[in-house]
């Protein structure tokens, strides 16, 4: 006589990340598994919250117990085609499962459901590449490393030309702050803006800032660096399971004179250890730009990215890279426009960047 639970199928469903209870079972898998602070379903909601896009996803069970779980966010705009995207405006978020069966298993239920949601594509940022994907594996990278015991060991982790940078930093008349009050909310959106603008890409819409901070509670805050009464660089950071994460940061054009950036992470890494962690993460950034040399200067070393993408038959692939060849003439119109007109327009395009 075969055992009962011989009988147990795996299944996957849709999530409803609005049912507590739902949301609760998700939560504990996401820090059994080691997850990311994007595969948690508060970062989804806080995402839906702050720009619109409708937070989902698809949870596998056996026998009553989460086995796997693929985040996703129902990204659309009048500027971009429709796609499911795990996770949504985050650098991370593939499919998180005890077995790799079960992770392709999630993605291609994530193909099904796109097409029931009228979904051109499937991106993944991360995770199980599922075969006959489109896959990425050159286009970005990750950094992260280690936390010092102590202030000074911190500074002295630095390499020897970043470190002086920092020196110059902290010789400056600049104060910081920490916290998540309206005055440290306004000062980040303030630096942020003005920074992306810069670069040529729009500005996010600042509820999204503030859904994450309201999601997040003590697990998230804003570290900024003042000249005088004035914001000149501010970063929102995430705090996931003993790692920091500066997710969103900026500074102003006088940040590089005044070395405010180089200021700015050394006492958010100073900052970090006193809430516990160990762990720096300095995000992803696109191989060989900018950012990416930025990285390595602090000691970092990259560590190569796997995104893979879905198309479904007879549409095009969905392109919101703003580093792509085919933005490069609006990216330089972009960072002619006056920043009010900027901040004005930015986030009605932005909401379709997930």
């Amino acid at each position: 006589m075969n055992a009962p639970f011989a009988l147990c199928e795996e299944v996957v469903s849709q999530a409803d990340l609005h049912d507590p209870g739902e949301a609760a079972r998700i939560t504990d898998f996401v820090y059994a598994a080691h997850g990311s602070p994007f595969h948690l379903p508060r970062w989804l909601l806080a995402v839906e919250q702050g720009t619109g896009q409708r937070a989902t996803g698809l949870v596998a069970e056996k026998g009553g117990q989460v086995t796997g779980w693929l985040p996703l966010t129902v990204a659309h705009s009048l500027l971009f085609p429709r796609a499911l995207v795990s996770s949504g405006f985050a650098v991370e978020g593939g499919a998180l499962a005890i077995h790799d069966r079960t992770a392709r298993r999630l993605c291609r239920a994530a193909t099904e459901l796109a097409v029931r949601q009228s979904c051109a594509s499937v991106e993944l940022r991360g995770g199980v590449v599922p075969e006959g994907w489109d896959v990425q594996s050159d286009s970005h990278c990750g950094f992260a490393g280690p936390l010092a015991d102590d202030d000074e060991a911190q500074l002295l982790a630095i390499p020897r030309k970043q470190r002086a940078e920092v020196r110059k930093g902290l010789d400056k008349d600049l104060r910081v702050t920490v916290g998540t009050a309206e005055s440290d909310r306004a000062a980040h959106y303030a630096c942020y803006a003005e920074s992306v603008r810069n670069l040529g890409t729009p500005v996010f819409p600042r509820a999204l800032f503030d859904s994450v901070l309201d999601a997040f509670g003590d697990e998230a805050d804003i570290l900024t660096v003042w000249e005088a009464d004035r914001p000149v660089a501010s970063v929102l950071s995430l705090y996931h399971m003993g790692a920091v994460m500066p997710y969103w940061g900026g500074g102003v054009w006088d940040a590089r004179h005044l070395r405010a950036n180089e200021l700015m992470y050394y006492r958010l890494m100073c900052h970090a250890r006193t809430k516990g962690c160990i762990r720096f993460d300095f995000g992803r950034s696109k191989t060989g730009s900018g950012p990416y040399n930025f990285k390595k200067n602090w000691g970092f070393a990259p560590t190569p990215l796997t995104y893979a993408s879905w198309t479904a038959p007879g549409a095009a692939k969905r392109d919101v890279d703003p580093t792509s060849d085919a933005y490069q003439r609006k990216i330089a119109l972009w960072k002619k426009l006056p920043l009010g007109l900027a901040n004005f327009i930015g986030p009605v395009i932005a909401r379709g960047l997930a």
